[in-house]
């Protein structure tokens, strides 16, 4: 069953107590994808989607609404085999994509690849991962501003003319342009 809905807002929010959210999902049905991710850095902030948050109000989950963010102006570039898994769930990676303070991710494979095509010698920091629910887990490029975003696929993509346009045409410049929530 696909459903795609397009409610165009990720919020940032605060809770009293954490073990609130796992219990309240608990009680969700099956046909909610409901997804929380603590913003890197913070001890109490997180971020969801606007699914989730509808489903936090119609079961009473207290919390506290930090701000507001448009899902446009996070970007997401997928692999074909993403793409196709992903489509519904293009409002969560977003918000993974917020819970790290950036601006766009790429897919840059699947986990189990034995060569993904890049260079980790720098470190992991940058990447993040999202299992769909079709079973694959994808590896994303986490970018916190277009710049890099455009050099890392210039190199990925050997040039690729359709990834470089989608890199340049990332909705905000740098992260210091997110909406802030304190």
């Amino acid at each position: 069953m696909s459903r795609r809905r397009v409610l165009n807002r990720l919020y940032y929010f605060t809770i009293e107590d954490e073990s609130m959210l796992a219990e309240a999902f608990a009680d969700l049905g099956e046909d909610i994808f409901a997804i929380t991710y603590k913003v890197g850095g913070t001890d109490d902030v997180f971020v969801t989607t606007a699914e989730t948050r509808e489903a936090m109000d119609r079961n009473d989950v207290p919390y506290n609404l930090l701000a507001e963010e448009d899902v446009n102006r996070v970007a997401v570039y997928h692999t074909a085999l993403s793409r196709e898994e992903l489509v519904d769930y293009e409002d969560a990676l977003k918000a993974l994509a917020l819970a790290y303070r950036a601006i766009a991710i790429v897919c840059v494979g699947i986990n189990g690849e034995t060569d993904l095509g890049f260079d980790l010698s720098d470190g992991t920091k940058r990447y993040t991962y999202f299992t769909a629910p079709a079973g694959h887990t994808f590896i994303w490029r986490m970018f916190h501003e277009r710049e890099e975003a455009v050099e890392f696929l210039d190199k990925l993509t050997l040039g690729d003319k359709s990834a470089l346009a989608w890199a340049n045409s990332i909705p905000l410049e740098t992260a210091d342009e997110l909406v802030g929530y304190h």
